[in-house]
């Protein structure tokens, strides 16, 4: 059943959509990864939102029935998502990190790195959280990180630096929307190009590390993604290594360098066998995010040097 007018004759109450949506959600063997992990919790979540309705909704209100324009509205919906395979984030132009509401859309990367706890604890117990002054959101994309980063840390400054310039139109929306205009500077920057001068307490980063062989093999719904957020060259770790190289000469002495590589964690350790890699653990799962600190860095800068021409 896919004529717009049968459906939206047959199904009335919010329920009906929700399992209606999750059939064809499996029917169509989509892949989940922008916020949900199975097709009934991402055909509520597409729902209630088309709805403008809370996830916490009672129960109750699953058997209203809804307007004609509202099924109208939440068919259409649907329809993107199991038959163009558009991720909801960006059907609702909305995603959640670290407890924060972001727009979203096509110019950007849809925020779901691990990263979040770290920020969430002010990157305690790797750094004390009162002495983090300033934090460098490396390939900012969205903004999530740096955002996130002011919010919990109440008294910083944080940099947004990416080298897209349409993502940065995202990021300062983001600014905007949590009214961080005086804490948060969005910088247009090739990695650290832009930024000689400038030292940080804390430097992270989710740049892009997917390599050429998992970019070539990516499901449908991360193709609608920005490739120059994903693409991280032949091994995924080409912006890895210069970040690696040029970091040290932007931290204080006590500073320390976040930074997410995914699946590329095995070649990086391959690579660079002898760096103390400390690889962090998340209680809400994710892996893949390394932290070293400037003395590490130091340490092993002409290992970084070598390997970037």
């Amino acid at each position: 059943m896919d004529n717009a007018e049968s459906i939206i004759t047959t199904l009335t109450r919010v329920r009906d959509y929700i399992r209606w949506a999750a059939s064809r959600f499996e029917e169509h063997e989509l892949c989940f990864g922008h916020g949900t992990d199975n097709a009934l919790d991402e055909a509520a979540y597409l729902v209630l939102n088309a709805l403008r309705l809370p996830p916490d909704l009672p129960p109750a209100y699953l058997d209203a029935v809804l307007a004609e324009d509202e099924r109208h509205r939440v068919l259409e919906l649907l329809r993107k998502r199991y038959l163009e395979r558009i991720p909801v984030p960006y059907l609702v132009e909305q995603a959640w990190f670290a407890g924060l509401s972001f727009h979203v859309d096509e110019r950007v990367l849809i925020p779901r790195s691990p990263i979040a706890e770290l920020i969430e604890t002010g990157f305690e117990p790797w750094i004390p959280a009162e002495s983090v002054e300033r934090v460098l959101d490396l390939c900012t994309g969205s903004g999530c990180i740096a955002i996130a980063s002011a919010h919990y840390l109440e008294d910083a400054r944080v940099d947004a630096a990416d080298l897209s310039a349409e993502a940065l139109e995202v990021a300062r929306i983001n600014v905007e929307r949590h009214h961080l205009q005086d804490r948060v500077r969005v910088i247009q920057s090739d990695l650290f190009a832009a930024l000689e001068g400038e030292v940080y307490d804390v430097i992270v980063s989710n740049p892009p590390y997917v390599d050429a062989e998992e970019m070539a093999g990516l499901p449908l719904e991360y193709r609608h993604e920005p490739a120059l957020g994903l693409s991280g060259g032949e091994t995924g770790l080409d912006l890895v290594l210069r970040i690696l190289r040029e970091a040290r000469r932007h931290l204080t002495d006590q500073g320390i360098l976040i930074v997410e590589v995914g699946n590329s964690e095995p070649a990086l350790i391959e690579i660079l066998p002898q760096v103390p890699f400390t690889w962090l653990e998340f209680e809400r799962g994710g892996q893949g995010v390394f932290l070293l600190d400037a003395a590490q860095l130091q340490a092993h800068q002409a290992d970084f040097d070598a390997l970037v021409s």
